[in-house]
């Protein structure tokens, strides 16, 4: 049965931000743990065939995540999260940077700062984050990466983990 879950993708040049909505078939408990747990990230947080590997990860406000987008051939892409705010189950602050297996910042991609917010849609959790970069330039530079196609086929999985994870 397909289920016609809200998705947008909306990018607003003049903040230099993306907004992504997205519902999800599971309490907000469940996705808040999918989004900060790292045995499962690991699952879900990269677009197929990519798979994610958690070199490091301390949640909590100050804390870091170090990780991984791994494809099939065994090339790395590293990104580094440090965690600003939390509020466990309402939403949590970070700032997002691309950077090296040593955890080194690539300063010549762009850095943003992230809000991801759950909520409670029925009987379903709706995340909402924004996602803010330093530049119209920077917001471009992700566009053309393929963010939206990203964001859409990692959302995908991680519709899937969450049907096993209801089992």
């Amino acid at each position: 049965m397909k289920h016609n879950l809200q998705f947008d993708f909306i990018a607003e040049k003049a903040k230099n931000t993306l907004t992504i909505r997205r519902e999800f078939l599971a309490d907000r408990q469940l996705v808040w743990d999918c989004y900060t747990k790292a045995e499962l990230l690991n699952q879900w947080f990269a677009p197929k065939p990519l798979t994610t590997k958690t070199k490091s990860m301390d949640f909590r406000e100050g804390g870091l995540w170090h990780y991984a987008m791994v494809e099939p051939n065994g090339t790395e892409y590293w990104g580094l999260t440090e965690y600003l705010k939390i509020k466990p189950i309402d939403f949590y602050t970070a700032l997002d940077a691309f950077s090296n297996a040593e955890g080194e910042i690539n300063e010549d991609l762009p850095r943003a700062e992230w809000l991801v917010n759950f909520m409670d849609k029925d009987d379903n959790a709706l995340v909402e984050t924004i996602v803010t970069y330093k530049s119209l330039a920077d917001l471009e530079t992700v566009i053309q990466m393929g963010m939206e196609q990203g964001m859409i086929a990692t959302l995908e999985k991680l519709d899937e983990l969450l049907l096993i994870l209801k089992k």
